[in-house]
């Protein structure tokens, strides 16, 4: 009894993020895809990361969980109390940093592979050095947006998590995609979820 007890009290403690970026509304539609709906069923919490242009796509995802965001200003959205330029978010003993515009040691487009080219493991580069220095604290989590590309990958510790776009992957007019961050008392996790794969049922 004692030990179902422990392993619900485990699961639990597991909290569910759902990462989305560069909807690009209402170009690509007042509201992000259905799927997206499906893809964040039972999240805790959804972090936009950018390239939002209108409060309305924030209402529609606020029906689902609670939502923060960041915007490159000026921007429609300007004055929305959930966007900021960007932010250190400290969930569950982590610090996440969400921004629209990774831009860190000169690199102008965070793309998969990047982190490992730029900051090696010989010593000569620092990515957590780096991200302190942008977000102006240590962070366990790097949540970004603005190339479009999906991608997960941990280098130095560190996670980093571009979850693509729902509307307009690598830059073209398709069903995309959104991510999931999880964080558990074990340590951070993501993946990235195809919206192709979910159709309303």
């Amino acid at each position: 009894m004692r030990q179902r007890q422990a392993r619900k009290a485990a699961i639990l403690r597991v909290m569910r993020i759902g990462l989305i970026s560069d909807t690009h509304s209402p170009a690509m539609g007042h509201e992000p895809p259905p799927e997206v709906m499906l893809a964040f069923a039972g999240v805790d919490l959804i972090l936009h990361a950018g390239d939002i242009y209108t409060s309305e796509c924030l209402d529609s995802l606020e029906r689902i969980a609670p939502v923060l965001a960041v915007e490159v200003p000026p921007t429609p959205a300007d004055g929305d109390p959930r966007i900021e330029y960007k932010r250190v978010i400290s969930l569950e003993g982590y610090k996440i940093g969400l921004v629209h515009d990774l831009n860190i040691r000169g690199i102008d487009e965070f793309m998969p592979g990047q982190a490992a080219a730029k900051f090696p493991d010989d010593g000569s580069g620092s990515l957590s050095a780096s991200l302190e220095a942008f977000f102006g604290t240590t962070v366990d989590v790097a949540v970004f947006g603005h190339t479009h590309w999906a991608m997960v990958e941990r280098h130095q510790g560190i996670l980093l998590v571009n979850s693509g776009s729902p509307t307009l992957p690598r830059q073209t007019k398709r069903l995309g995609s959104v991510g999931i961050l999880e964080l558990t008392p074990e340590g951070t996790s993501a993946h990235i979820i195809e919206l192709s794969t979910l159709r309303e049922s």
